[in-house]
């Protein structure tokens, strides 16, 4: 499971082999069972957290108990909670398992020590971080200003593996709509 992690730092920037072994010596492997909590509403969130197998969703349950999706997380991609990590503060989210899973995951207090003492692992790790920040904007743009279609659209043609792997429930969350909203435009789309 560190192999996939370890081929997506070389992917992304160039480390010695001594870098590369000091940073799998901080390394914790987790592994998740489908529907399994990574973070509940209310705990502090302590880690930065690298997914190397399965499918994970940050998620808000309002007062009438209805889910809110912020965010899906597959292979390759980080998860957690910023803010709470940030401000040590208790999360407003849960991150639970789609699929069963496996993370690679740092505490943040070591994580922020390789990224003072590995210059090119905190390059890497600020160049995420802004790409991060892109996608945030873009999902709030398309939030505000996307019909229920075009959002649809621009999720399927983002993400084209998402459709097959996420029940269409979480979907229609995600995209701010009921899913029988999201079955009838997915009906209209497949007449097009």
């Amino acid at each position: 499971m560190y192999e996939i992690f370890q081929k997506y730092i070389d992917d992304k920037t160039t480390l010695t082999p001594s870098e590369s072994d000091y940073i799998k010596s901080f390394a914790i492997i987790k592994k998740l069972r489908k529907k399994q909590y990574l973070l509940q509403e209310g705990d502090i969130w302590k880690y930065d957290a690298f997914i190397t197998q399965g499918c994970l969703r940050t998620y808000s349950v309002d007062e009438k108990g209805s889910e809110h999706i912020n965010s899906f997380s597959i292979e390759n991609w980080w998860t957690g909670d910023r803010e709470s990590l940030m401000f040590q503060q208790p999360s407003r989210f849960n991150i639970d398992a789609i699929e069963d899973s496996e993370l690679v995951l740092f505490t943040h207090e070591n994580f922020e020590l390789l990224c003072r003492e590995i210059p090119a692992f905190n390059t890497m790790v600020q160049t995420i971080l802004q790409k991060s920040f892109i996608a945030a904007q873009n999902r709030i743009q398309a939030s505000l200003s996307f019909t229920a279609e075009e959002k649809y659209l621009n999720f399927i043609n983002k993400y084209p593996g998402f459709a097959s792997r996420i029940p269409q429930t979480m979907i229609a969350s995600y995209l701010g709509m009921t899913p029988e909203t999201l079955s009838r435009i997915r009906k209209q789309t497949a007449k097009k």
